[in-house]
C-alpha cells in the first residue's frame, strides 16, 4: 500500500480523496495555485505545495509542476480527481515514466476512450450498443450529407476531442446541417485544437443513463448499477440519481453485464463510467469517462462502497474487495450540484462567503470545500458543493433533499439552490418523467433562459 499520495486537484474532490487517505492511514499532499493558498484542501492535507499562479494552465494543468511536487514530497502515487489532468494520457504516461503510480486506468485506455471516434469503435467491438452514425471522422460537408441521408435527420455533430457540450450541434435538415457542421468544427478547433467531428443519429427524447464499472486490471470487473443524469443544462448535469427511475432490474442486469464484460476484456483498471442515451428500452453508447465522476456519491450511497478507497487499493496492486454478487442496491440516492452562479442566466458568481452552514441529519451528505469567510476565486469551475441524500426509496430521498436544501446556508454569493427548490415542486421531476431536453425547456418557459 502507498505511504503518501498527492492529489492533483482542488475543491471538494481534493477533500474527498484526502479523507479517504486519512481513513486508510496514508499521508496526503495537496497542490495549489497562488489563488488557492487558503483553500480547505490545503489546510486538511498533511503537506502542501504551491505549483504556480492562479491560471490553471500554469498550475493544475502543469504536468511538470505536479511531477516536481511528487519528487519534492516523496509521493508515490497521484490521484487526479476529475477534470484537469484526470483524463490526460500524456500525464498518466509521464507519471509512469517517473516511477509514480497514476490512480486510474492506463495511459492507453485513457487515450482510446478520450477520442470519441476510437471510443465508439472500441465499444462496438466489445459488444456495447452504439448510436447509428458515421464510421469515423467526417472530413467535409459532402460526406456529412451522405451520412445524414443514410441514418436520417435529425442528426447531431460532435467534436472528436469534445466534452462539456462544446463542438456539439444538432441539425434537423440539410440546410441546418451545413451551418451546424461549420460551427461545430470551428468550436472544436478553438476549444480543443482539433476540428475533427463525427455525426450520429439524434435521439428525440432520450434519458442520460451511465453505468459505473470497476476493474482490477487483471481481467476482473464489476458494474455498480446505473445513474440517471438526464436533468441537464447545455449538456452539463445538474441533478443525478441512482438507481434510475425508469430502469428495470432486467435492463440493469443486461446492460451492466455487457459493460462489466467489456472492461474486463481489456483489463481495465480502476473506476470508469460508460455513458448511454436510453430511449424506447434501448441503450446507445455515448462515451466512456476513465475517471471518477462528479456524481459518484449516489452510487456509493446505494451500495455502501467507498469508490475512492477502492481506487487506491486497486492501484496499489490489491484485488477488488467485492464481487458482483456482493453488490446489492439499497434504497435511492440523489445528488444536486451547487454552483456559485446567479440565476436565471447561470452567470458565475465568485466572491466572499460570509456564512456557510452545511445541512445534516440522517441520510444527508454535503461534499464541499466551503467555509465561512472563504473567498471563491474566479479562475475555476463554479461548482462549490454537492448535496447528496439517501432514502429507503425515491419519495423519501426527494423529501430528504427538500429538507436539506432548506437547511443549507451559503451567504454572500448567489448559488443554484433556488433552482433545485423550484424543481422539487415540479410533477415531472417528482414522478421521474423527464429526459435530457426537459430542463432546458423548463428554464425557457420559466425564465426565458
Amino acid at each position: 500500500m502507498f505511504e503518501k499520495i498527492l492529489i492533483a486537484n482542488r475543491g471538494e474532490i481534493a477533500l474527498r480523496v484526502i479523507r479517504a487517505c486519512q481513513e486508510m492511514g496514508i499521508k496526503s499532499v495537496a497542490v495549489h495555485s497562488t489563488a488557492d493558498s487558503d483553500a480547505m484542501h490545503v489546510r486538511m492535507a498533511d503537506e502542501s505545495v504551491c505549483i504556480g499562479p492562479a491560471s490553471s494552465t500554469d498550475s493544475y494543468l502543469s504536468k511538470a509542476a505536479i511531477i516536481s511536487a511528487c519528487e519534492i514530497t516523496g509521493a508515490q502515487a497521484v490521484h487526479p480527481g476529475y477534470g484537469f489532468l484526470s483524463e490526460n494520457a500524456a500525464f498518466a504516461q509521464a507519471l509512469q515514466d517517473h516511477g509514480i503510480t497514476f490512480i486510474g486506468p492506463t495511459a492507453e485506455h485513457i487515450r482510446i476512450m478520450g477520442d470519441k471516434i476510437t471510443a465508439k469503435e472500441t465499444a462496438a467491438a466489445l459488444g456495447i450498443p452504439v448510436v447509428p452514425g458515421s464510421a469515423g471522422g467526417v472530413p467535409d460537408f459532402e460526406t456529412a450529407i451522405g451520412v445524414a441521408a443514410k441514418i436520417g435527420f435529425p442528426v447531431i455533430i460532435k467534436a472528436t476531442a469534445g466534452g462539456g457540450g462544446r463542438g456539439m450541434k444538432v441539425a434537423q435538415n440539410a440546410e441546418e446541417l451545413e451551418i451546424a457542421f461549420r460551427t461545430a468544427r470551428s468550436e472544436a478547433k478553438n476549444a480543443f485544437g482539433n476540428d475533427e467531428v463525427y455525426i450520429e443519429k439524434y435521439l428525440q427524447t432520450p434519458r442520460h443513463i451511465e453505468i459505473q464499472v470497476f476493474g482490477d486490471g487483471k481481467g476482473k470487473a464489476v458494474h455498480l448499477g446505473e445513474r440517471d443524469c438526464s436533468l441537464q443544462r447545455r449538456h452539463q448535469k445538474v441533478f443525478e440519481e441512482a438507481p434510475g427511475p425508469v430502469i428495470t432490474p432486467a435492463q440493469r442486469a443486461r446492460i451492466g453485464k455487457v459493460c462489466a464484460d467489456a472492461v474486463a476484456k481489456i483489463n481495465y483498471i480502476g473506476a470508469g463510467t460508460i455513458e448511454f442515451l436510453f430511449e424506447n428500452g434501448e441503450f446507445y453508447f455515448i462515451e466512456m469517462n476513465t475517471r471518477l465522476q462528479v456524481e459518484h456519491p449516489v452510487t456509493e450511497a446505494i451500495f455502501g462502497i467507498d469508490l475512492v478507497r477502492e481506487q487506491i487499493r486497486v492501484a496499489s496492486g490489491m484485488d477488488l474487495s467485492f464481487g458482483q454478487d456482493d453488490l446489492v442496491i439499497n434504497g435511492h440516492a440523489i445528488e444536486v450540484r451547487i454552483n456559485a452562479e446567479k440565476l436565471p442566466n447561470f452567470s458565475p458568481c465568485p466572491g466572499r462567503v460570509r456564512m456557510y452552514h452545511a445541512p445534516g441529519g440522517y441520510g444527508v451528505r454535503m461534499d464541499s470545500a466551503l467555509y465561512s469567510g472563504y473567498s471563491i476565486p474566479p479562475y475555476y469551475d463554479s461548482l462549490i458543493g454537492k448535496l447528496i441524500v439517501h432514502g429507503r426509496d425515491r419519495p423519501e430521498a426527494l423529501a430528504r433533499l427538500k429538507r436539506a436544501l432548506g437547511e443549507l446556508i451559503v451567504d454572500g454569493i448567489d448559488t443554484t439552490v433556488p433552482l433545485f427548490t423550484a424543481l422539487l415542486e415540479e410533477p415531472d421531476v417528482l414522478s421521474g418523467q423527464y429526459n435530457t431536453h426537459w430542463l432546458e425547456k423548463w428554464l425557457a418557459a420559466e425564465f426565458g433562459a
